[in-house]
């Protein structure tokens, strides 16, 4: 059955799934512009979201030639296969590529399939495949390695890094200024977001950090570590973690931790699965037991473990489980979050690191959508969506000469809400000043509280 079709301008973009990352994407790129077809199984959530963004709708199989017709895969941009099978989603991709030209992106979660991402890109002509699984434990692991950060996310191809963490009571950034911080700081560093009481700030000078506040500062990969040394954080990787679960995103997880050579326990109450991991995770502890249980728990020694991460299929488990390994431990925590309907009650509750997985396979598929709908010259390379999507950090390619190269960048006109963070060239990263400016093949990161850029360009009023 078919619902409505507004006229949009932008992409044509067919979503197969409805879930979590499918909603996501419809809301997030519903807003950008593009004209966006949904189809799902499920006549209900098809009339749901498609009366909501106002939207066209299938009910039917994304994998049906006739259905993929019938959504307008012949004139399509994109179409993006996100539902919960990674057959279905890969079978979806394969119909799409032989009727049509368009772009197609598959998520896909198995790890049998993303050890041959490469291969079923290449022989199934996909242009992009999403395992938001993995791509939330390669986030944990970059945690992990230096625990006293909230969130680290990285940029120029790994050698920039936005960190997030919290000004704590004592610390030596609480009650200095911007302006202050620049002279007792080091080169290479600059804060750029501060977040307090619900609000978001991009600091100007005179502006005064406080306990409570979370910062987010930018620098150059060797250079974090010197400068959260100086100012008195810790820095050095988790010796040890403890995950509750053994799901794949624990697989994933603990099989990066222990390429790190950090030491993994997972418990695990399925005992079939239990003998899956000790075959796929030789070097890791597999415990068979109840890990919501507070005696196994403090039996497997929740009370000295340096890091404890949740990773049930349960919101409401990972985050009572979080709140108890804070309260009997001084364990980094990582916390697993799929639903984010509650998200300003989750704010509120002192959970650690939050991760989204739902929010890493969107933002990658939008980074890919706005970069492809821009000029050619002006790539998107990275996109995060920060502060509940209300800042977003984005890395641009500057492959040609435009009105924002050449130019001091006090003397470009620059949106209010934006700031550019640092400009990579040839693998220098520069923290500009006033007097710096961007050339061609440099790429630039900048933050903003305007979100939806798509170019480079859009940073200027």
């Amino acid at each position: 059955m078919k619902f409505k079709k507004p006229v949009k301008s932008g992409l044509s973009i067919i979503i197969v799934g409805c879930g979590k990352v499918g909603n996501a994407l419809v809301r997030q790129l519903s807003k950008e512009g593009h004209d966006i077809t949904i189809i799902d199984r499920s006549r209900e959530k098809v009339m749901e979201i498609a009366n909501q963004y106002d939207i066209m709708g299938l009910a039917g199989n994304g994998a049906s030639y006739s259905v993929q017709m019938e959504a307008g895969i012949e004139a399509a941009d994109m179409l993006i296969a996100v539902t919960d099978s990674d057959e279905l989603n890969l079978l979806c991709c394969t119909v799409a590529k032989h009727v049509s030209q368009c772009d197609t992106v598959a998520r896909v979660r198995t790890p049998d399939y993303s050890t041959e991402a490469s291969y079923l890109r290449e022989k199934l002509g996909l242009t992009m495949i999403i395992n938001p699984e993995l791509e939330a434990a390669i986030e944990a692991t970059r945690i992990l390695c230096l625990p006293t950060a909230l969130e680290v996310n990285s940029f120029a191809h790994g050698q920039a890094e936005l960190i997030k963490l919290k000004i704590t009571e004592g610390s030596m950034l609480d009650g200095i200024s911007i302006q202050e911080f620049g002279k007792r700081g080091i080169a290479n560093v600059l804060i750029c977001m501060i977040e307090r009481a619900g609000e978001v700030y991009i600091p100007w000078g005179d502006f005064v950090m406080q306990k409570g506040d979370i910062l987010s500062f930018v620098a150059h990969r060797k250079t974090v570590k010197s400068f959260m040394q100086k100012f008195g954080l810790k820095t050095k990787q988790v010796k040890n973690t403890m995950i509750v679960g053994g799901g794949k995103a624990a697989y994933y997880l603990a099989n990066q931790l222990l390429g790190m050579g950090i030491s993994v326990q997972i418990i695990e109450q399925n005992k079939a699965r239990c003998e899956e991991l000790s075959i796929l995770l030789p070097k890791a502890v597999i415990i068979n037991a109840d890990g919501s249980d507070e005696e196994v728990l403090f039996e497997e020694g929740i009370e000295n473990v340096e890091s404890f991460i949740p990773l049930t299929g349960i919101d409401e488990e990972n985050i009572m489980l979080t709140l108890h390994a804070k309260q009997v431990s001084n364990a980094k925590v990582i916390t697993k979050i799929t639903r984010t309907n509650f998200k300003s009650v989750i704010n509120n509750l002192d959970l650690g690191s939050i991760m989204y997985p739902q929010y890493i396979t969107s933002e990658a598929i939008i980074a890919y959508v706005r970069a492809k709908n821009a000029s050619k010259s002006n790539h998107i390379q990275t996109l995060y969506q920060l502060c509940d999507s209300r800042v977003e950090a984005i890395e641009f390619s500057v492959e040609e000469a435009s009105a924002v190269t050449n130019k001091a960048i006090m003397d470009l006109n620059i949106k209010k809400g934006v700031l550019i963070s640092f400009i990579n060239r040839n693998g220098r990263i520069i923290i500009p000043t006033g007097q710096d400016f961007i050339q061609v093949n440099d790429t630039v990161m900048i933050i903003t509280t305007q979100t939806g850029f798509n170019t480079i360009l859009d940073i200027l009023e």
